[in-house]
């Protein structure tokens, strides 16, 4: 049967590693990429394999696009530290493999968690998410963050989920989506694309609407809505960092920021 690697990057995750990585210990191989944890991630990691390796960060796509590369199975799965693979995926992943499929990659539905509680709408579910794919045949585009993986070949749907601890609290989602907001600010700005005023009140406005009303997210009660409140507040930080960027005088261009 095909041999299936499961390539994870790793900074400081020493709460969410071990969930991970006992979700995949049935994998062939685990090989983790870690680029300078401070805490006890690596030590963690090498309970579960031998093949954890230091890189120096080089952007969210590079980084897990090196990882793929240290791999040497059939097949990759990419997971974040914060994902583990469910019991029914688990057995869903060896099943397809075995029947030798004519596709090269699989979307797989994440089934999203925030403070403690799965958000089953707001388009937080299914939230397909192409992880498994036929080595040699599929690489992360290179972006510094909202990185996705790109095949060479028809693709295909698994019905299992993948489980995803995406945000532990509301201070959890501040933190990080500053941080996401820079990153994609900074390549939006290089573009000369996403500092207008339609960037700035129309876009956040229409994210709260499409999350809230048109994707049901008020049926996740007060999760839903603040997780759309926040969805909004991040789309404004990062139309106003690429006008920051884009020109200290007021006058960014902006256009498309999808």
């Amino acid at each position: 049967m095909a041999s299936l690697s499961v390539a994870v990057v790793t900074l400081n995750e020493e709460e969410r590693i071990r969930a991970c990585l006992e979700s995949v210990v049935w994998a062939d191989e685990i090989v983790v990429v870690d680029s300078g944890s401070s805490d006890e991630t690596v030590q963690i990691a090498r309970e579960f394999t031998d093949r954890v390796v230091f890189h120096p960060w080089a952007g969210y796509g590079a980084q897990k696009n090196f990882a793929a590369g240290q791999c040497r199975g059939d097949w990759l799965l990419s997971l974040d530290a914060d994902e583990r693979v469910s019991d029914a995926l688990r057995e869903e992943i060896p099943s397809t493999l075995a029947s030798e499929p004519r596709q090269v990659g699989f979307f797989v539905p994440r089934r999203n968690f925030f403070a403690g509680r799965w958000v089953r709408h707001g388009g937080w579910y299914p939230d397909h998410q192409l992880r498994l794919f036929r080595r040699g045949r599929g690489a992360f585009r290179p972006r510094v963050v909202h990185e996705s993986v790109e095949v060479d070949g028809p693709t295909g749907r698994l019905s299992s989920p993948l489980i995803h601890e995406s945000y532990r609290s509301v201070g959890d989602f501040v933190t990080r989506s500053n941080r996401y907001a820079e990153l994609a600010a900074s390549e939006l700005a290089a573009a000369g694309r996403g500092g207008s005023g339609a960037d700035l009140l129309l876009r956040p406005l229409w994210r709260f609407v499409s999350m809230y009303f048109l994707r049901a997210g008020f049926l996740d009660g007060w999760r839903g809505l603040i997780l759309a409140v926040l969805y909004a507040h991040y789309v404004f930080l990062r139309a106003a960092k690429v006008r920051e960027l884009g020109d200290p005088d007021g006058d960014a261009r902006g256009g498309d920021s999808r």
